[in-house]
């Protein structure tokens, strides 16, 4: 490799410590993951890996508002922050009054009932881009990782970022389709299918309102 190139190239070392650090972060239980899979037990393999592919793509907007120091601008005016955070929660809480309002029983192939993936796809993508608490987090995790004598901060946040992205998109994508698979055997029962739309907005209505709402 040309070492004009290898120097704007993380490290073999920096990017497997990155790695395996997000892949645990992308793991364990948070908003997403909930989302992804309530979605997907609910409305099938398609909807969930369209979903949860949205929510990962959503970083890329993270990553690259947090290598251009937009994020910190955010974060540090309060008043931009609970605008963003209040409009994230409120689409949320959007997102699951739809879902309960579209409640069917298995079968059910009414055009106000389906959505197209990519629907659902743009619908992850906004819920993602969208969540302050992720700028927050892109703001606090990729820097941690930055080599300062490797010199290029800004695009080293954005490999890490692209990095990040891609691993929640296998993962989620891979919630997304098992969630499908055990949400479409049970929905082999017209009652429980309804029931797992409900719960699917549900989980969407507690999160926004989490997010939008102060602490008590």
């Amino acid at each position: 490799m040309n070492p004009m190139a290898a120097e704007y190239l993380l490290s073999l070392p920096q990017f497997s410590g990155f790695l395996a650090v997000a892949v645990l972060i992308t793991l364990a239980p948070g908003p997403d993951n909930l989302m992804v899979l309530g979605l997907g037990m609910a409305r099938g393999r398609r909807a969930g890996v369209a979903f949860g592919l949205g929510c990962a793509l959503g970083c890329l907007n993270h990553t690259l508002l947090a290598a251009l120091g937009v994020s910190a601008l955010i974060a540090a005016s309060a008043t931009a922050f609970m605008a963003l955070k209040i409009a994230g929660g409120l689409y949320l809480v959007w997102l699951g009054i739809q879902a309960i309002r579209n409640a069917r029983p298995a079968g059910v192939t009414a055009a106000t009932a389906i959505e197209a993936p990519t629907t659902l796809f743009a619908k992850g993508l906004i819920a993602n881009a969208i969540n302050p608490k992720v700028i927050l987090f892109f703001l606090a995790f990729l820097p941690q990782f930055v080599a300062a004598g490797r010199g290029h901060a800004g695009w080293q946040i954005v490999q890490f970022g692209v990095a990040f992205t891609a691993e929640t998109a296998l993962i989620f994508g891979t919630i997304g389709w098992f969630a499908g698979n055990l949400g479409e055997r049970l929905a082999r029962r017209p009652a429980i299918a309804i029931w797992l739309d409900r719960i699917a907005g549900g989980i969407f209505i507690a999160l926004g309102l989490r997010l939008a709402l102060p602490p008590a």
